[in-house]
């Protein structure tokens, strides 16, 4: 599980084609992860839609998380499921998954972030650090993620409103890398995005190790 540069769905105003084009320029060109997050379709589409996903991901050899819809991940086979607060249980989620899928958690507060970790969480996703048009939620501080790292002993992923030109306010912060949206999904060209995000994600890595 290599959570570098990790990619979550947003539709836009895309039509599937070019939906699918993007996700497939940014497994391409870099991206680690993959989360498929649809929050208005309704169960056979979302299937459907997560095949063809899985399709890409497949190819490029890189794991697809589902976000909270456990039976969809379960249906196609994906790699895991990410949770967040208003879902089921961790430790249900755990049981129902298995113990060799990853299992993937939004934590604003390190209490959660260790709730999570004792009832099976691979890594926390943590977040929103900056404000995001994608999800209407409240801010995380750096500080908060920087102690929420210093408490868990599973990786974290930062989210929200993450950019490429604000990726150095995580040095050193124990991030194991970044959750993006719509810095990749609406980037005029995303595999050139990819590239960039990716480095400047590793040389920041690279300086808390």
């Amino acid at each position: 599980m290599d959570l570098t540069l990790y990619l979550v769905t947003g539709r836009y105003d895309f039509n599937e084609a070019e939906f699918l084009s993007v996700i497939d320029a940014a497994c391409k060109n870099g991206v680690t992860l993959v989360q498929l997050r649809e929050k208005e379709l309704v169960t056979g589409k979302f299937y459907d839609l997560a095949l063809q996903v899985k399709a890409i991901t497949d190819r490029y050899h890189i794991p697809l998380i589902i976000n909270d819809r456990v039976d969809i991940c379960l249906a196609v086979d994906a790699a895991g499921v990410h949770i967040g607060d208003d879902e089921l249980p961790v430790e249900i989620v755990r049981a129902m998954i298995g113990p060799e899928k990853i299992l993937g958690v939004s934590a604003k507060t390190v209490e959660r972030g260790l709730e999570a970790e004792e009832a099976g969480a691979d890594y926390l996703g943590i977040g929103a650090i900056f404000p995001t048009k994608t999800k209407d939620t409240a801010l995380t501080s750096i500080e908060t993620l920087k102690a929420i790292n210093e408490a868990v002993r599973i990786p974290s992923v930062a989210i929200g409103g993450i950019k490429e030109d604000n990726l150095i306010d995580f040095c050193g912060t124990g991030i194991a890398g970044v959750s993006i949206v719509s810095e990749i999904m609406r980037a005029k060209d995303v595999g050139e995005k990819v590239r960039h995000l990716k480095q400047k994600i590793e040389e920041v890595l690279e300086e808390q190790k």
